[in-house]
């Protein structure tokens, strides 16, 4: 489930202040850490997904629910390389969070599939489905 969809849920509005959603993806849901959220809100507003208005960030749910076919995807790869490794999700997110610092704003999908291959895991079944 694409993380703000997850916000969404937890706050039951679509409507957040900037540090709102930040402290919502970074600590109450501990999805990412701050950095990431911060970034994540700044592409989905280049995206269209958040829209700013009046001082409130606003996410355009209908275009989120366009977008969650793309994030199964993500959520496929992270199963996959957590169930490979033995690890949990939660340290799979960490490793490739670890990769964004290094490698730069890289799609997700796209560090997923980095982390899994650094790792030695089979990534041969995602390779024609990320966007390079």
């Amino acid at each position: 489930m694409h993380p703000l969809k997850r916000a969404l849920e937890y706050k039951g509005s679509n409507e957040f202040t900037r540090s709102e959603l930040v402290g919502i993806l970074s600590f109450s849901l501990k999805l990412m850490d701050v950095k990431s959220a911060k970034e994540l809100i700044e592409r989905a507003i280049v995206d269209g997904i958040i829209e700013e208005v009046s001082g409130k960030l606003v996410i355009n749910e209908a275009l989120l629910e366009e977008m969650e076919g793309e994030e199964d995807l993500l959520e496929e790869m992270l199963s996959h390389i957590s169930k490979s490794l033995g690890w949990d999700k939660e340290d799979v997110l960490d490793g490739i969070n670890a990769m964004r610092e290094r490698y730069g704003d890289l799609d997700e999908k796209v560090l997923a599939y980095l982390f899994g291959m650094s790792k030695g895991v089979d990534m041969s079944r995602f390779k024609d489905r990320i966007d390079v």
